[in-house]
């Protein structure tokens, strides 16, 4: 009995455990045909990322800053302006695709000046229907584009019933 253990020990181990332990062929993953990437129409430059890229039933926004979408200057100003201009950007975007802030499941807040957190809260708050605020993770920052107080990205569930109808140039 012995015997039979010991050779069940040394056995070839199939490919795939080969590969996940770094010997043997590696393979390539391949491409998610269900991701999907959209732009917002009225941005008149063209971004360097995706306003929202689509997985499965889940679209992920780009973090929005204090930006006129129409020229991409920044607009400074306090926390509770450019807190409003960065939600008032994503709003759109989910507008944009068929969805709204009820949809939202998830929030990234990055702020340079945490003492700030009530004040952009408040704003923040006052866009999602009442009990429904998302996840959300706040994070103070050193710094961020164009001397911006804050930005935010969202994580949003498509909503089974409209979004083939809804979400334009996302696949069906």
């Amino acid at each position: 009995m012995a015997r039979a253990l010991e050779g069940a020990r040394h056995r070839a181990r199939p490919a795939f455990a080969r590969a996940r332990h770094g010997r043997g062929p590696r393979r390539k993953r391949p491409m998610n045909p269900f991701i999907h990437h959209h732009n917002i129409q009225e941005s008149k430059h063209t971004p360097a990322f995706s306003h929202v890229v689509f997985d499965g039933d889940y679209a992920f926004f780009a973090g929005q800053l204090a930006a006129d979408r129409a020229d991409g200057k920044f607009k400074l100003g306090d926390i509770e302006e450019e807190t409003r201009t960065s939600m008032d950007l994503l709003g759109a975007a989910l507008k944009s695709v068929g969805l709204d802030f009820a949809d939202v499941v998830q929030a990234r807040v990055f702020m340079t000046d945490l003492s700030d957190f009530q004040r952009m809260n408040k704003v923040y708050i006052s866009y999602f229907p009442p009990g429904r605020a998302p996840a959300r993770t706040c994070v103070g920052v050193a710094s961020l584009l164009g001397g911006t107080k804050i930005e935010i990205d969202f994580v949003a569930r498509m909503r089974k019933t409209r979004a083939a109808d809804e979400a334009p140039d996302r696949p069906r």
